[in-house]
């Protein structure tokens, strides 16, 4: 159910600009309930320094932020909090995972959240958020089509942070990576077979991306300024941040 100032457009198939939708759904099917443990697994426990970058970029004072595929709610938890005055919107594509963050949010007893479900590119609210935040969106998603979206929603001056893994060009590191993957393919036949998936798919497709390349030309080309891309853990990861003019 959409929140009162959204608004809801295209539909959720694969698209000419990202992996899209359909990608999304045959990765994560059913892992809802394991997906916060397999996030500090995979990423070695580098998952949660990585949001608290992002949380660092997020304007003081803000009351309108937007952490689009919030997943299970995790980045929208810690923002919440961070943020007591602020109205915490999620937006997810998969049910699964906003009807676990919906659980969560009311164990915690956080009244500044609410949750939107739709892809990503698909949700522009109304004008006037002062960050919108992503964190494992950008190497699926339609960044032509996603950032007009932010750049409708955001006020003057507002910010975008969207973090993801990267391609890396160190080649031992990358070997290192492929051998973990291997690890963690072994690992999710036995243990978690429902990732086994995207342990399997997951490596091929971040050497396909280069989302931060394309990311800071469409933020340049819609008439972003102060541009940055940081790198993150040896190049495993970045973040790319961004201000609305």
């Amino acid at each position: 159910m959409a929140a009162p100032d959204s608004h809801v457009q295209g539909d959720s198939r694969l698209d000419s600009h990202g992996p899209g939708a359909g990608l999304v759904e045959t990765f994560f099917s059913g892992t809802g309930p394991t997906y916060d443990h397999i996030v500090g697994l995979t990423t070695l426990g580098q998952d949660a320094r990585w949001k608290k970058l992002i949380l660092k970029q997020i304007p003081a004072g803000s009351t309108r932020i937007v952490d689009q595929a919030c997943g299970t709610g995790i980045l929208t938890f810690q923002i919440a909090k961070r943020f007591p005055l602020a109205r915490v919107i999620g937006v997810e594509l998969r049910d699964e995972y906003l009807s676990l963050a919906r659980r969560k949010a009311k164990h915690a007893g956080l009244t500044n959240v609410e949750f939107i479900l739709g892809r990503a590119e698909d949700v522009v609210l109304e004008p006037g958020v002062d960050c919108i935040v992503s964190s494992y969106l950008a190497k699926y998603a339609d960044l032509p089509v996603l950032i007009a979206g932010a750049k409708a929603m955001l006020r003057p001056g507002g910010i975008l942070a969207m973090h993801d893994f990267a391609p890396t060009r160190d080649r031992s590191f990358g070997g290192l990576g492929a051998f973990y993957f291997i690890l963690l393919r072994a690992y999710s036949r036995w243990r978690y077979p429902e990732w086994e998936t995207i342990f399997r798919e997951l490596p091929e497709l971040m050497l396909r991306t280069n989302w931060p390349g394309h990311l800071a030309g469409q933020l340049a080309s819609q008439g972003f300024a102060d541009i940055r891309t940081q790198a993150l853990s040896g190049n495993i990861a970045a973040l790319v941040t961004a201000r609305k003019e």
